[in-house]
Parts: structure tokens; C-alpha cells; sequence
């Protein structure tokens, strides 16, 4: 009686980003938030899940919001986020109301 047994080879090449270096928070060219970071950017060989062979390895500037990545050019880096930064779209949105008490909005003004 012959047994045929059949196992699954899994494997594959994914990436792997690790943060690298200054994380100080930088905005991003593409979704304009403070969330750009330095990392480093690996591909691996995977064999049923268990990374073994190192196959690429680089530095990029890499956003956490968007998913954006740029590789790491001399000359070139994301402008470094101040204190306070807020993103151009919301602007003018928050801070200090701008009436001067309270008004509930179901009650109607007094002629």
C-alpha cells in the first residue's frame, strides 16, 4: 500500500520597514501630515514564514499616514514639522470659538 504525501511549500520575498535613524516628525510631500520618519527598507527570502536570505536592503523616508515611500536622496529631505503644526486643510478649523457666550441652537433669539 503506497502513502502519498503532499506538503505545502510556502514561501516568498516580502519587505520589511523598520524605523531608522532621526525620527523626528516630518511632513509629508504627498498627504501633507506630520507623520514622515526615516527607515530602513528590507526584502527578504521567506521560507514557511521564517525569514531567511536578506535579498535588498535600503534607506527611505517613509510616511505613516499615507503609506508613501521615497528613497533617500543626498540633497533631499521632507521639511521637519514645527511646534504646532497643523495641516493645511484644517486650518481655521479648531481653536477658540468665535461667539462670545453660550447660544444653544434651539432656542430662538428675542426681537
Amino acid at each position: 500500500m503506497d502513502f502519498f504525501f503532499c506538503l505545502p511549500i510556502i514561501f516568498g520575498c516580502p519587505t520589511k520597514v523598520k524605523p531608522d535613524g532621526n525620527q523626528a516628525a516630518r511632513i509629508c510631500p504627498r498627504c501633507h501630515n506630520a507623520a514622515m520618519f526615516s527607515a530602513k527598507s528590507r526584502t527578504w527570502f521567506e521560507l514557511c514564514f521564517v525569514p531567511l536570505i536578506p535579498m535588498n536592503s535600503k534607506h527611505v523616508w517613509m510616511c505613516g499616514i499615507c503609506q508613501l515611500q521615497v528613497n533617500m536622496q543626498p540633497g533631499w529631505e521632507p521639511q521637519i514639522a514645527q511646534p504646532g503644526y497643523q495641516h493645511p486643510q484644517l486650518q481655521g478649523q479648531y481653536g477658540p470659538p468665535q461667539n462670545t457666550g453660550y447660544e444653544p441652537g434651539y432656542i430662538q433669539p428675542q426681537k
